[in-house]
């Protein structure tokens, strides 16, 4: 993930394993350490199909924290 400041904009959003891919439900849209909090107080089941989206970059929560 490129953009590293925690007051940087970005969406966590969770996507789930639905039929056909799923679907992108967004959680939250704002600073990320903000959504990092959010992300870390999610069960492990719901961590396992968290992202985080900035302006120039997708990263899964779980390779974020190194998991």
């Amino acid at each position: 993930m490129r953009t590293t400041y925690m007051d940087a904009t970005v969406r966590l959003y969770h996507l789930d394993g639905g039929p056909e891919g799923g679907a992108a439900n967004t959680l939250f849209y704002g600073p990320l350490a903000e959504a990092m909090k959010i992300a870390d107080a999610q069960s492990a089941e719901v961590q396992e199909g968290l992202y985080i989206a900035t302006d120039n970059d997708v990263v899964a929560w779980l390779d974020l924290i190194g998991e």
